[in-house]
């Protein structure tokens, strides 16, 4: 059996999709509160859900578990509650790392590319102190994901009590359907379909970067399926031990996505161009991408989809169907 915190948000319900698909048997921690986030989980109910203030208890007398996938967290770049973020971001993490470890579980967790901070420091996802303290995430959530990888640096580097096999997932720009839930961190692409199916221009920010043109601030956009694929992996890999970037490893630029957008949709290309909000720009990343090199070496030899491959398939699979639901 498998526990996949969050397993009702985005990545978590992919994954679930996948993996109930093979017949795994798994059980979801998460809060599906009023809202439509159940239906993340419509076509494939897990075995048991369970929230996540009942989470330590329940694995005082949990079954035998296979794997820990530790996805849940507080995620938005905008939260500000400091102590809740800790709470739910750290100390968590913490407390199954060490259950894991005890029991030999295999444990995978979300960290993200947001503790690169604006990519001054480049994009390495070397498993030290000494790299880790180089980076200066912009915002709450990356600084907590960020304080939890130099935790587990220590770890490792002392000699505690590890789990037999562990990842650090630092997840770049996902895209894919059921995000729906996520508000104002939902895609760049759904963002974009949505104003391209009003019948509207795809809006993107002007650079307020000298020498950087308008639309060609960069990031490492990854389709969904292809990081369930990267987890798969993850979820049976021998000896595996580290932090992995994963992105698809080629940066491509906002207006690719736009022009990838309205092909998808069947319309001209229409772009327009808006003033970034000052509050974002303290905290705004021009430049994204993942080095492979370390999830490469582990053996994971996926062929990852082309940006225009990934947002056809979301657009015409998904978001132009009755049910956008995975």
């Amino acid at each position: 059996m498998i526990l996949v915190t969050g397993g009702a948000g985005f990545i978590g319900s992919n994954l679930h999709a996948a993996w109930y698909a093979e017949g795994r048997e798994m059980v979801v921690s998460d809060r599906l509160r009023e809202g439509h986030k159940w239906r993340n989980l419509r076509h494939h109910p897990p075995l048991e859900v369970i929230p996540p203030e009942a989470l330590t208890a329940w694995l005082e007398t949990a079954p035998k578990l296979e794997a820990i996938f530790h996805l849940g967290a507080i995620s938005a770049t905008t939260a500000v509650d400091g102590d809740l973020v800790w709470r739910e971001n750290v100390l968590l993490s913490q407390h199954l790392w060490r259950w894991c470890a005890a029991r030999g579980v295999r444990f995978v967790y979300a960290s993200s590319a947001a503790t690169y901070g604006d990519g001054s420091a480049g994009f390495d996802d070397e498993v030290s102190t000494a790299a880790l303290r180089r980076l200066r995430p912009l915002s709450l959530y990356g600084w907590s994901k960020h304080a939890f990888d130099l935790w587990v640096a220590r770890q490792v580097e002392t000699r505690a009590p590890a789990p037999p096999a562990w990842a650090g997932v630092k997840f770049f720009n996902v895209y894919g359907p059921n995000e729906y839930h996520k508000g104002g961190m939902v895609s760049v692409v759904k963002v974009k379909h949505d104003e391209v199916a009003a019948g509207g221009p795809a809006r993107l920010f002007r650079s307020h970067r000298p020498g950087l043109a308008d639309g060609a601030q960069m990031r490492d956009f990854i389709w969904i399926d292809d990081v369930t694929a990267a987890l798969g992996f993850m979820l049976t890999a021998p000896h595996l031990a580290g932090l992995f970037n994963l992105g698809t490893g080629t940066a491509r630029s906002y207006a690719d996505l736009a022009r990838a957008v309205c092909a998808a949709n069947g319309v001209p290309e229409r772009i327009d161009y808006v003033d970034m909000p000052w509050p974002l720009r303290d905290q705004y990343q021009d430049y994204t991408q993942a080095p492979m090199q370390r999830l490469r070496a582990a053996g994971f030899n996926h062929n990852f989809s082309s940006l225009e491959d990934g947002v056809s398939s979301y657009i015409q699979n998904y978001l132009r169907r009755n049910d956008p639901y995975k």
